[in-house]
């Protein structure tokens, strides 16, 4: 299998549990090994006292990009750390994508940036994860 096979199965095994993604109606637009780009569309129910998106909506979808990045090489990898600078709000309506990059991987050890922009590539958060591998794969075998 190459990578970027190994990354789309594995993406495949984990988007099949991963109800939270699914239920906030985000989408996986790419994987590729140590990267993701996934989507979601703001809605209504997502909007804070001040009108605009609630930046825990933000950061998990930051979250879940880092979390398919990180997992794209087939060995199960957790978040150790992560921090969000939410730049501009986001509001209902709006169309944000996250789009997570491997920046180093070591041993059992990785870092992960994510941009989050809205349909116009303006960005909206900068995302900042580091991955643990623990013991455990998705695909068999």
């Amino acid at each position: 299998m190459t990578p970027q096979e190994l990354a789309e199965a594995a993406a495949q095994a984990m988007w099949a549990g991963d109800a939270a993604s699914q239920r906030l109606g985000m989408t996986l637009d790419r994987i590729a090994p140590g990267a993701a780009v996934l989507s979601m569309t703001v809605t209504d129910a997502m909007a804070n006292g001040h009108g605009t998106c609630h930046g825990g909506y933000i950061f998990t979808l930051a979250d879940s990009a880092f979390a398919f990045a990180c997992n794209s090489h087939n060995r199960v990898a957790v978040a150790q750390q992560c921090s969000i600078t939410y730049l501009i709000p986001a509001r209902t309506g709006d169309r944000l994508t996250a789009t997570a990059r491997e920046i180093v991987r070591r041993e059992r050890s990785g870092i992960y940036d994510v941009s989050v922009t809205n349909q116009d590539g303006a960005t909206v958060a900068e995302f900042r994860g580091h991955s643990r591998v623990v013991p455990g794969s998705h695909l068999p075998g």
